[in-house]
């Protein structure tokens, strides 16, 4: 499964970029997540890693695998059968976001939460917007 939204963003892209990896306060940019602690010290980045608490989902850890700075990063969770990867690209004028699945249990997973999972990612591009621009 992969599913990939862009948000027109009415903010500066350093504004996005600050809203984007103020990963703990995601809560109160969507109802999509009820909690979201990094399990790591200092500046969050490549190697960082993230507990994300989401309703009707199992609570996962995140790692970013790929990362640049005031632009983008890639964050991976695995669990067994599944690799699930979001990535979180600011653009000149807005953000995209996209969520991938692959492994053995994808398909399943896909079909048991696939519309939940792209609402989810949608209440995100969606909030952030919101927030950037209040």
């Amino acid at each position: 499964m992969r599913f990939e939204i862009t948000v027109g963003i009415d903010a500066a892209p350093e504004t996005i970029w600050d809203l984007l990896i103020d990963i703990e306060h995601w809560p109160r940019m969507t109802a999509s997540v009820t909690q979201a602690q990094r399990l790591d010290d200092g500046a969050f980045g490549k190697g960082s890693r993230v507990r994300v608490d989401q309703p009707k989902l199992q609570p996962a850890v995140w790692t970013v695998t790929e990362f640049e700075p005031g632009r983008s990063f890639v964050w991976e969770s695995r669990t067994p059968g599944i690799v699930t990867t979001g990535a979180h690209i600011v653009t000149d004028d807005g953000v995209t976001l996209s969520l991938t699945q692959k492994g053995a249990a994808a398909p399943l997973l896909g079909l048991l939460y696939g519309r939940l999972i792209r609402r989810y990612v949608t209440m995100e591009a969606e909030g952030l917007k919101r927030l950037a621009e209040s």
